[in-house]
């Protein structure tokens, strides 16, 4: 377990994510802290938020019209007499609709005490002081009775739920002016190889600019977490022993590059020299085959996040572009997001039709640069042009991955094809 495996560790796809997310399960946040509500949005929160009356708090009105009782128009059309008009925020004028009486109502209104349904407007005429409705109603209709969306007292909000605007919109509701989240976890990013320089650097002829460790950053902020870009570690096992252990003092480490199997693929023998533990070398994808998972135990006193024990766990993500951004989506941000202190997460797919054939090689699970267009239900997908995973500018221009089975060597257009959102 302290070495590194004399062959690869190669996984299925659904192995090796079912594997991250059954040791994302045991880690932990690392700390709290108190926010206003508009600083809370995006992180996660750490307490539960209870309903501190009922929801709605009277019966409420769905629609502007008239509130009486059903009874009262079994039979249509009918007349009723109008005793008065309850706007939202207003009060009834009446202690209880009477039979043969109505009341004007308008959506939001507290609903008057023998009031049983509301009729709408557009189903009415009125005359003076009567109205005149037309259609049936029955018990209940247009109105939401006391205390049917929540209880007082009723858990609302969960630890661990990701803060959104709606989740915004229903602490506000609760007169929740801050509420208790988690820190951000801190992931380390740390690129590799000496064909990588700085993005203001000119790079040489054969030289390319570091944009891995820029797009990981991005993609650990939007997933929750707080990225630490470490300087461009050298194929050079001191220097890289160095930047993967300034690393390791991070919540999580990503490593992009040097996880191959060339003569300069120095990131797993360092990491075994460090009695890494691996639990896959290897997924059965494309692109993003050669992605590597493990962890790295410590002593206690440099555990922040961990089991008993105590330990930290890395990624080591391919080094071409795409590799690294389709494995970071689809192995590194559960951990990630449970290091954030989310509800863990399962990978949501929607369904789409291929609009153009799609030919290629089985073994592999795909996960190609797509574009899903269309509107309304006649969604339709296509692969982007690309020319391997090297090529940025293909997922600059698409919205989403195409997902194909590793078993299929042709899909015709007009087949529901599965398709991962970004």
């Amino acid at each position: 377990m302290a070495a590194q495996p004399e062959q690869p560790n190669i996984l299925s796809f659904e192995a090796a994510r079912a594997l991250v997310e059954e040791h994302a399960s045991r880690v932990r946040a690392r700390g709290r802290e108190l926010l206003s509500l508009l600083d809370s949005l995006g992180r996660v929160l750490a307490e539960a938020v209870h309903a501190d009356r009922d929801f709605p708090p009277f019966p409420r009105a769905t629609r502007d019209g008239y509130a009486l009782r059903a009874a009262d128009v079994e039979t249509v059309p009918a007349e009723l007499q109008i005793v008065g008009e309850i706007r939202a925020g207003g009060t009834s004028p009446v202690a209880s609709v009477e039979t043969g009486q109505a009341v004007a109502i308008m959506t939001g209104a507290p609903v008057p005490n023998g009031a049983g349904a509301v009729v709408m407007v557009e189903h009415t005429s009125r005359s003076g002081n009567r109205v005149h409705v037309n259609r049936r109603i029955a018990s209940g209709d247009n109105i939401v009775p006391a205390g049917a969306e929540a209880k007082r007292g009723e858990t609302l909000l969960s630890p661990g739920v990701r803060i959104g605007y709606a989740e915004i919109a229903l602490a506000s509701s609760l007169g929740r002016t801050r509420l208790l989240v988690h820190s951000k976890p801190k992931v380390a990013v740390l690129s590799t190889g000496d064909e990588v320089v700085d993005i203001d650097v000119s790079p040489g002829p054969n030289q390319i600019r570091n944009s891995n460790s820029y797009s990981l950053a991005a993609q650990v902020k939007t997933a929750g977490g707080d990225p630490l870009l470490l300087p461009i570690a050298p194929d050079e096992p001191k220097r890289l022993r160095e930047l993967l252990l300034e690393g390791l003092d991070s919540d999580l480490l990503l490593i992009t590059g040097g996880v191959s199997m060339g003569e300069y693929d120095l990131v797993e023998q360092v990491l075994a020299e460090l009695k890494a533990e691996f639990f896959f070398t290897a997924a059965q994808i494309q692109p993003g085959k050669p992605v590597v998972f493990g962890r790295i135990r410590f002593g206690q006193e440099r555990a922040s996040n961990t089991e008993s024990g105590g330990c930290k766990y890395f990624f080591g993500l391919p080094g071409n572009p795409i590799s690294t951004m389709v494995t970071f989506e689809l192995f590194a941000k559960p951990m990630l997001q449970a290091l954030a202190g989310m509800m863990p997460q399962k990978l949501i797919f929607t369904y789409a039709k291929l609009k153009s054939e799609i030919r290629t090689k089985t073994g592999l699970k795909r996960f190609l640069p797509a574009v899903l267009s269309g509107e309304l239900e006649r969604s339709e997908v296509e692969l982007v042009r690309w020319q391997g995973s090297g090529d940025i500018a293909s997922v600059a221009r698409s919205n989403c991955f195409l997902v194909v089975p590793p078993d299929r060597e042709r899909i015709e257009a007009g087949e529901w094809v599965p398709v991962l959102l970004r």
